[in-house]
């Protein structure tokens, strides 16, 4: 019983340090400053563009490359010294990777039986890079921008340019698996849903954006601004990343499951035969 209050005891410590430390390295708003053009900022990122190798490109941008590049990191470790080292009975970390992805490969063969073995990978791959990458803005990595002012680089998918090429690159994988199974009647199939790519990439930027933005609104207001913008903050990231990742893994599981099976041929034969059927009976009563 001591051990356990010793334990919630260290919790409540612990949570009462990262909640000060947060409140510390907060900074405070400048005065005169107009939540209107902070929230123009975040959508339009016109005072706060970056220099990448001579170009003007948005703090999402370095986000992105940034976020790309742990993960694929990450991917050649565990492929070139974990994978070789799994065993019949696993440990935590084998334990936890095989989770995730029986988590998305469930899904690809549940929403397109037929064809899914590209399906799970991409939806894997897409699903992993939103989650860390909604979470990357929790770190508040710093860049400074060509106005010489520190910016905070945020998710990569809250630039409007990273989820539309987010939401098109779901689309093509999704018309990619129309074609596989059914050639030019795929593509037919995946047009009908035109505004699709639209929709996902918009639900993605204006999801992960509002969290921002509330934050902003919170912490505009010198009554809220202690502690509480810190709470939003990660209740809202964690919260948008869980629920962004599952809609769009579904979106496009479900699309590609519809455009990818495959068309059913009647047979003439068969119906003759069933014809034959229904009339022999009418025949053999006269």
């Amino acid at each position: 019983m001591r051990k356990k209050t010793l334990a919630v005891t260290a919790v409540i410590v612990c949570i009462m340090a990262a909640l000060i430390i947060g409140i510390i390295f907060t900074a405070p708003e400048e005065e005169g400053a107009d939540i209107s053009d902070t929230m123009q900022d975040a959508v339009l990122h016109e005072n706060d563009k970056v220099d990448f190798l001579g170009l003007r490109v948005n703090p999402g941008f370095i986000s992105a490359l940034i976020v790309s590049g742990v993960l694929i990191i990450f991917a050649i470790c565990v492929r070139v010294f974990a994978i070789p080292r799994f065993k019949l009975k696993p440990g935590k970390f084998q334990l936890f990777i095989e989770t995730v992805v029986s988590f998305f490969d469930n899904i690809a063969a549940t929403n397109s039986p037929h064809r899914n073995n590209f399906l799970g990978a991409y939806i894997f791959a897409a699903g992993v890079y939103i989650f860390v990458g909604t979470l990357f803005e929790l770190i508040g990595l710093q860049w400074m921008s060509l106005a010489g002012e520190s910016v905070t680089l945020g998710a990569p998918l809250a630039d409007i340019n990273a989820a539309i090429a987010l939401g098109f690159l779901s689309y093509f994988v999704i018309m990619s698996g129309g074609i596989a199974a059914n050639g030019l009647r795929g593509v037919g199939r995946t047009l009908k849903d035109f505004s699709l790519p639209i929709s996902m990439s918009f639900r993605l930027f204006g999801a992960l954006l509002s969290g921002m933005l509330v934050t902003e609104l919170v912490y505009h207001y010198i009554a809220l601004s202690f502690v509480l913008p810190v709470l939003v903050a990660v209740l809202f990231t964690l919260l948008h990343a869980l629920i962004q990742t599952y809609v769009l893994v579904m979106l496009t599981s479900l699309f590609y499951g519809e455009v990818s099976e495959p068309r059913v041929v009647k047979d003439k034969k068969s119906k003759k035969a069933a014809v034959r059927a229904k009339v022999r009976p009418t025949t053999e009563v006269h």
